[in-house]
């Protein structure tokens, strides 16, 4: 996640590639509250992918770098491998406005409706993070496990989950930015791209921080710019329980404009949210050395994959756009 700074005050917060096997299938189970959950994402691909990412070979991932580039070729392969064709000529989306060479990594999944298919849904996370930093106990590599390896891990199964299943009514365009850290540079880049391509864009959802879970919370993410949409309470309607909740922090430290949801807020206006669990209480390594892989819950983010996916997919297929922005 990336710095911000509002009134001189600092603003935070903001996967070795796994080909499925064509012979997997989610194995569907009901909850206790009777709503259809789905057991996809395992917690060993959760664990390695994650592992990968936030690695020491991978430099911290600074945009730019031979770091990032290792974490470039991963989810190139990873798409690749599981049948996601590149949106753009290629799976990587040159950034116009970096001074490095420097890449979102952009995948496409048509959907299955002959109208609803023209209608798009992007699902993203930032790979990129801050590189090597000043050393702590000898240790200068600020890895970004929870920053944002973790988002970007979740966003590795849901593709894979949609690319084996395809029941996707809309198209769905999988992300994961780069240069977040410098300034929400790849997304910035990117909704400016689509938005002149005038692409029909229903919603964005990112996913950002979930390494670890929150405390004493009846709900597993919260949602920034909570009440600018609908977005919370349709998920939590269409999973039948309380998943999405609201914590003060989002407010306070404005946490909407601090993640890549937010260039596709301005450009198209449309419902553009992050879910993360990172709340300021339940973990003390942001932007430093100690955010390595051994501090991560993968059963944690496990859950959260499998929770987000019927919802995701049930919002994704509804008739009409029921996600709307809220009355200015």
């Amino acid at each position: 996640m990336r710095k911000l700074y509002f009134f001189a005050s600092v603003l935070l917060i903001a996967c070795g590639s796994q080909k499925l096997a064509p012979t997997t299938n989610p194995v569907v189970t009901e909850s206790t509250s009777g709503i259809t959950k789905v057991d996809f994402a395992k917690e060993e691909n959760v664990a390695k992918t994650l592992k990968f990412l936030a690695s020491d070979d991978n430099e911290g991932r600074d945009s730019g770098s031979k770091g990032i580039e290792k974490a470039s070729v991963f989810l190139e392969n990873m798409m690749k491998e599981n049948g996601i064709k590149p949106y753009f000529k290629t799976y990587r989306d040159t950034l116009s406005n970096f001074d490095k060479p420097a890449y979102n990594i952009v995948g496409y999944i048509e959907g299955n409706d002959s109208k609803l298919k023209n209608e798009f849904v992007i699902i993203g996370a930032h790979y990129d993070h801050i590189g090597k930093i000043a050393a702590v106990n000898g240790d200068d590599i600020a890895n970004g496990a929870n920053d944002n390896a973790s988002g970007s891990t979740a966003v590795t199964e849901v593709m894979k989950y949609f690319a084996k299943n395809k029941k996707n009514k809309r198209s769905l365009i999988f992300v994961f930015f780069s240069a977040e850290e410098k300034g929400l540079l790849g997304s910035k880049h990117l909704a400016k791209k689509l938005k002149a391509a005038n692409l029909d864009l229903y919603i964005m959802f990112n996913f950002e921080m979930i390494g670890v879970p929150m405390q004493n919370k009846d709900f597993i993410l919260y949602l920034t710019g909570f009440g600018k949409t609908n977005m919370a309470s349709k998920m939590n309607e269409y999973a039948g329980e309380k998943v999405i909740g609201y914590v003060p922090a989002e407010t306070k430290y404005q946490l909407f404009r601090a993640s890549d949801n937010y260039p596709f807020f301005t450009e198209f206006d449309v419902p553009a949210q992050t879910v993360s669990t990172f709340d300021f209480e339940n973990f003390d390594f942001y932007h430093k050395p100690d955010d390595e892989f051994e501090l991560m819950d993968p059963k944690h983010m496990t859950n959260v994959v499998n929770t987000m996916i019927p919802v995701l997919e049930i919002m994704m297929n509804k008739p009409t756009k029921e996600i709307t922005i809220n009355v200015k």
